[in-house]
């Protein structure tokens, strides 16, 4: 009789950030199809939706333990796992989403206490060769950085913060668009355009106005990268 082998299993979750980057760092190199092939998944062949794939597979293969539950993705090791989709030079190709921006919470909570310090105290990055003429399958991982901000950038993300919670809070949130913020930008994250979230205007009444996310801008991230890694991913 002919044995099955044993079928693929997500890992637990790792115990200490040693352990979590020798998983990530052994996964360096792969493409997105033999990720999912180990994890027992296939790769849609849809590649607009691409971003999600990625980012849940490599959630899997690390022991991402958060599930839908607010806080980091390693629970346990505060850490939050990002995967950042970058061109042949190792450059970002797009913002990277942080968390969405609720009016009332922003108001009334401190740069230190706020949802946007705490997603980005520790973050694994983990780069992924995106460039159009590679299918997503045969796309690769690139080496992981497990990564906190400096005091500089520390600074940087507190003024955009408190940019953005002075407007929110004088009921000028239609006015905080993409323009603003050095570093961080705030953007409408909705699944339509008729989506609403309650918020003030500026005489303090109420007024629905669009979801809306932060956001890293990709000359930050594209910084961040070139500081640890000498050269891009891919060649040429």
């Amino acid at each position: 009789m002919q044995l099955r082998p044993p079928s693929p299993t997500r890992p637990p979750a790792p115990l200490t950030e040693d352990a979590l980057l020798a998983r990530a760092d052994a996964i360096a190199g792969w493409t997105i199809g033999r990720l999912a092939r180990s994890l027992g998944r296939e790769t849609a062949p849809d590649q607009r939706r691409a971003k999600g794939l990625v980012g849940a597979l490599v959630e899997a293969a690390l022991g991402a333990d958060a599930g839908s539950r607010p806080g980091p993705d390693f629970a346990a090791l505060g850490i939050e796992l990002k995967t950042l989709p970058v061109d042949r030079r190792g450059r970002p190709r797009e913002t990277t989403f942080v968390c969405s921006l609720h009016p009332d919470e922003l108001v009334r909570t401190s740069w230190e206490a706020s949802r946007l310090r705490a997603k980005l105290a520790r973050v694994l990055w983990v780069p992924v060769l995106s460039v159009p003429e590679v299918p997503l399958a045969e796309r690769p991982l690139g080496a992981p950085l497990l990564w906190s901000p400096s005091p500089e950038d520390e600074a940087r993300l507190r003024a955009d913060h408190a940019l953005f919670q002075g407007l929110v809070g004088a009921g000028r949130i239609d006015d905080v668009t993409a323009h603003l913020g050095e570093v961080v930008q705030v953007r409408p994250k909705a699944a339509h355009g008729r989506a609403r979230r309650l918020s003030a205007d500026e005489e303090g009444g109420p007024i629905l106005s669009l979801p809306r996310g932060f956001y890293l801008r990709t000359a930050f991230t594209g910084a961040l990268l070139a500081r640890a890694f000498a050269t891009g991913l891919g060649a040429g």
